[in-house]
């Protein structure tokens, strides 16, 4: 009895070893017939060896996935050059283009005005200045750069009381050309005031101020309300 089954295990295991070679041979005559395979494998040029035996790293998309993080790296590399370059370029180009100004009438109790002639108001109470380009004493801004320029100008007049003429008119000018203006002409208003704001391109060396037309005036401004001021917005090359 003992030896029938001693035979039978010895049965079994030759058997069984039989099968695993078989299986071995099955397995490598699949994965020899995949490499060698010429033909559009499924997932587009994969990786065999890493197909066969490392099934659970999802090998077919791992270099597809490689190839798109480094193309989207350098892509941002590209841009942030781009960037850089770009930024370099603007500081360049506004070296040096820190322009801006603000300047007021003094305070006065009394008028400016009437004059015989059109009349540059000289906005002596300097605030702000940067750039030079604003010259208190002739109430001109001359740009020292070319560009795209914001001005603006308050004009205000107090007559003192009811019944009395309010008859003021200044006007912004550039080169001697009128470019804008605000003007007041009642007897029913005490006093009164208007803002303009205006871009104006300019090359290097532009004149523009604000002038008090003839026979008109400007009275009252106790608090140098009367004001100019203007900025560079962005510069242009020079020619």
């Amino acid at each position: 009895m003992k030896m029938l089954t001693a035979a039978a295990l010895c049965v079994l295991m030759i058997l069984s070893l039989c099968s695993r070679a078989e299986a071995t041979t099955a397995f490598d005559l699949l994965r020899a017939s995949a490499v060698s395979y010429t033909g559009s494998l499924p997932c587009g040029e994969w990786d065999c060896e890493c197909a066969f035996k490392r099934q659970q790293g999802c090998c077919c998309i791992e270099q597809p996935l490689f190839d798109l993080e480094e193309a989207t790296f350098m892509r941002m590399v590209g841009l942030w050059e781009g960037l850089s370059h770009l930024n370099t370029q603007i500081e360049e180009l506004t070296a040096g283009c820190k322009i801006s100004f603000t300047a007021a009438m003094l305070p006065m109790s009394g008028c400016l005005g009437p004059f015989t002639s059109n009349m540059s108001i000289a906005y002596q109470s300097i605030s702000l200045n940067q750039g030079n380009g604003y010259n208190p004493a002739l109430g001109t801004f001359t740009a020292p750069h070319a560009g795209l320029y914001s001005f603006s100008f308050t004009a205000y007049s107090s007559v003192g009381s009811p019944g009395q003429r309010l008859y003021q008119k200044v006007q912004l000018m550039k080169n001697g050309q009128l470019i804008a203006s605000s003007w007041e002409d009642n007897r029913e208003d005490s006093e009164d005031s208007s803002t303009q704001t205006v871009l104006l391109q300019l090359r290097r060396g532009c004149q523009v101020y604000v002038e008090l037309l003839s026979g008109r005036q400007l009275c009252g401004d106790t608090q140098g309300q009367n004001m100019f001021s203007g900025y560079l917005v962005y510069p242009f090359p020079d020619k």
